[in-house]
């Protein structure tokens, strides 16, 4: 028997040791993710800078390569270029590659026997924080010709669908294993000897597994805009693994094997025997020390893995929005999954029927209750930080899918807060009685369960809504207020015409971001009234970069309002949109009005 205490005690402070093992060659992972976000500092989504040839160019001859630059660092695949003719047919190209080792540039070199004509370049790549963007650029030889066929961007809808499935599987089961271990293991001193509080945290370890699988998965298809069936595509897998997306998925399916290990161990049933008092201190000092710190460093590894390689590594104060995005988490997992566990092992009873009109409550659910009031104040100051950084303005809420989203989750978030305010007074109410918590009636119990099943409910939902969330683009990057400025017309323009004395031009530009936009313009009189002029033209012009200048259409919508519907903004910055007025036959003075565009 003796012998068998010491074999079972050297297995298990063996077991201890490999997973600290484990978690240490982890943090090495995580500390790669991390120098890599301070190495190449983001602003969320990656935004195409300038390319080479720049749209719309026509060359002499054709172009040995094409070269794309980008704000921030951008991974691809060798499917995330393409080159079209003008039949929309693709072009072998070159394995696309970085320039000069810079991760925010993409080369790719192209063929040399390219005939005349126009020809569209369609690229998507993976930006820091794991999100794609894609777009598309022409340039022609010789001389412009029919423009091919647009190139679908769009990622399947499928892909789309399976990859928020595997986020959310992996928020539930963060939760269930994170909440569920530490209520089992702190919380309920009967929890160890249980099995149903036991499966409830094995289901979580297999939820978050199967849900990073999930993701791990479905990114080669989604960053190369492919369907499912690209989840049995190698090289896809290979180019997923390779981004810093990929590197800490795996950190976190090798957390949560040392996790799983570590709870394995601390719930393992512990008989000591006289005979063995050696290997039963050892035993317990194990449990005491090591298990404890291995779960607790384990547990922040574990959410680290989601602020490492989301929206909290890029943007502004990277340094704060790691941590908060942490220990937001973190907080989220243990007060849902310790409330799925207290639900499920406490409040529900192991038969269809209570055999008693008293449920036995302590000292779980005081434990849980205090607990729960220090989650839920983790969760509130870090959620209004971290939405104050990814939103930015107020205007932004309820004009970017972001905003409405989040105003979603805030209202259930508001409602779990009602339900959980409720369940607090009980446990308070029913502590201040002579028999406490012990002597509750079935009938306040079965109150109690009904909120804590709302609460659980509610929970899932917001779980739901930030799986959607975390793929979304922040409103601070995606929205653009429009761009509404007037600035007085010069005095020489108001010499040669008398119409203009004192007048001003109002321009209004949206979306005021990279792509297509629609300028409107108003020259307006010294009392408010359109004034009109033989002819307005216009160009874009980058005061902070060597590009040259854009021309753009301008027509007449009506006397003294003109509309150019098809302005196209390559990239985000500063621009100026020019505008000369012609007032005579032989007078025209240019109005310059600045502008940023996202």
């Amino acid at each position: 028997m003796t012998q068998m205490h010491y074999a079972r005690h050297r297995w298990a402070r063996l077991v201890t040791r490999l997973a600290v093992v484990v978690l240490l060659a982890t943090g090495g992972l995580v500390t790669d993710l991390a120098s890599t976000a301070t190495t190449h500092p983001a602003y969320a989504h990656a935004y195409l800078l300038e390319t080479s040839p720049v749209d719309g160019e026509v060359l002499a001859s054709p172009p040995a390569e094409v070269r794309l630059r980008f704000d921030d660092a951008v991974s691809f695949n060798e499917r995330s270029i393409q080159l079209l003719d003008t039949n929309a047919k693709k072009l072998a190209i070159g394995t696309p590659g970085h320039l000069d080792g810079k991760a925010n540039t993409a080369r790719v070199s192209l063929p040399t026997d390219l005939t005349e004509g126009t020809y569209v370049l369609a690229w998507r790549v993976t930006s820091a924080d794991s999100h794609v963007v894609s777009g598309a650029f022409s340039f022609s030889i010789g001389h412009p010709s029919a423009t091919a066929a647009p190139v679908e961007q769009d990622a399947d809808r499928a892909v789309l669908v399976v990859d928020a499935v595997g986020r959310a599987l992996a928020f539930l089961g963060v939760a269930l294993a994170l909440g569920g271990a530490l209520f089992v293991a702190v919380l309920w001193p009967a929890g160890r000897t249980d099995r149903r509080g036991r499966r409830i945290v094995w289901s979580g370890f297999g939820v978050l597994t199967a849900g990073t699988v999930v993701v791990l998965l479905v990114q080669g298809p989604y960053a190369a805009g492919t369907s499912l069936a690209g989840v049995f595509d190698p090289d896809l897998l290979g180019a997923a693994l390779s981004t810093r997306l990929g590197h800490a998925l795996l950190a976190r399916l090798v957390i949560v094997l040392a996790l799983g290990v570590a709870f394995g161990i601390a719930v393992r049933p512990n008989s000591p025997s006289p005979s063995a008092p050696a290997a039963t201190a050892g035993a317990g000092a194990t449990r005491r020390i090591v298990l404890p710190a291995v779960a607790a460093v384990g547990a922040v590894a574990l959410t680290l893995t989601w602020a490492l390689a989301d929206h909290a590594q890029t943007g502004v104060q990277t340094w704060l929005a790691v941590p908060a995005t942490s220990l937001h988490l973190l907080a989220m997992a243990l007060w849902l999954g310790g409330l799925i566990t207290l639900a499920i092992c406490v409040l529900i009873p192991t038969g269809r029927r209570e055999t008693s009109k008293v449920i036995t409550l302590e000292p779980a659910l005081p434990r849980f209750s205090r607990l729960a009031q220090v989650c839920f104040a983790v969760v509130a100051a870090t959620g209004v930080y971290l939405s104050w950084r990814q939103v930015g303005t107020w205007a932004a809420v309820g004009a970017t899918d972001f905003g409405r989203l989040l105003l979603g989750k805030l209202a259930v978030v508001l409602a779990v807060v009602g339900l959980a305010a409720g369940a607090r007074r009980f446990v308070r109410r029913r502590g201040r009685e002579p028999l406490g918590l012990d002597a509750a009636p079935a009938a306040a119990v079965r109150w109690l369960r009904r909120s804590v099943v709302g609460e659980i409910l509610l929970g899932v939902a917001v779980v739901s809504i930030t799986a959607v969330l975390v793929n979304t683009a922040p409103a601070r990057t995606s929205y653009a207020p429009p761009v509404h400025t007037t600035v007085p017309i010069p005095a020489a323009a108001a010499g040669s015409a008398a119409g203009l004395r004192d007048s001003s031009v109002e321009v209004k530009i949206e979306p005021a971001r990279s792509g297509s936009n629609v300028a409107d313009i108003y020259l307006t009189g010294p009392d408010g009234s359109l004034v009109a002029v033989p002819e307005i033209s216009g160009q874009l012009e980058s005061p902070d970069r060597e590009v040259p200048a854009l021309p753009i259409t301008v027509t007449a919508a009506e006397p003294g309002h003109y509309v150019a519907n098809s302005m196209s903004i390559p990239f985000p910055g500063v621009w100026v949109l020019r505008l000369d007025i012609r007032v005579s036959d032989f007078d025209e003075t240019p109005v310059r009005v600045q502008f940023t565009a996202r």
